[in-house]
């Protein structure tokens, strides 16, 4: 069975639905736990690489020294071709590895459910290509994007924050949001941190589960493509 390689930086950032997605398109995952002090391995030896979110920056290096392991393997697989998915932080840390850049506290944060637009360069995307113009994925960042790297393909904005996912060369993606996320995600958010930004968690909820009905198919149908290209391997 095909496999990706899972980077994990927190406790409250694992891989949620995207597991059982990625089982249904023939993929197995194994999860290394940085928070945890578990090895990043040197080189990717998977059919992918998924590298998950977190309460940090992508050289947060002195809180999560992990972090440096990290971007090197983002980098090799970049040079290997090995698809690539990187979620929030992780999104962040593919753009910034790529030559992009990233910006703590940028912008207006972003918390639950949020409409995003398909851009027209997503065309023919192996990732984004046909999903609905409009479409809500869960966000929780108030870390930004600022630039994207040189020959990015830019796939997808929001009216907060633009640089909503992109594509670097043929098999690298990055998303600010979080569509590995359902609604019962909210619940385990930090209390402190949502009431430092006069944000309402049972709203939260609310919103996200009367979105969930149509965005869940939209990124079950992401992830499905993602085993796909973790099938084939290299590209």
């Amino acid at each position: 069975m095909a496999s990706v390689l899972v980077v994990q930086s927190s406790a409250h950032s694992g891989l949620g639905r995207w597991g059982p997605w990625l089982a249904e398109g023939g993929v197995g995952v194994e999860v290394v736990r940085g928070d945890l002090g578990q090895p990043v391995p040197d080189r990717p030896a998977h059919g992918g690489l998924i590298v998950l979110g977190g309460p940090l920056l992508p050289d947060d290096d002195e809180r999560a020294p992990w972090l440096a392991g990290t971007r090197a393997l983002v980098r090799q697989a970049l040079r290997e071709r090995v698809p690539v998915f990187g979620i929030c932080l992780g999104g962040q840390m593919l753009a910034q590895v790529a030559g992009g850049a990233v910006e703590r506290e940028y912008g207006a944060p972003e918390f639950g459910s949020t409409e995003l637009t398909l851009r027209q360069e997503a065309a023919g995307d192996p990732l984004f290509g046909d999903l609905p113009t409009r479409v809500t994925a869960i966000e929780n960042h108030v870390d930004a994007i600022v630039r994207l790297p040189a020959g990015a393909r830019w796939l997808m904005s929001g009216e907060r924050c633009p640089y909503q996912a992109f594509r670097v060369g043929e098999a690298a993606w990055g998303v600010q949001f979080h569509p590995e996320s359902g609604p019962e995600r909210i619940a385990g958010w930090c209390d402190q941190r949502l009431a430092r930004h006069g944000v309402d968690r049972e709203a939260l909820h609310r919103a996200a589960l009367r979105d969930d009905a149509t965005a869940a198919p939209v990124w079950r149908e992401v992830a499905l493509r993602f085993a796909g290209l973790a099938r084939a391997g290299r590209q």
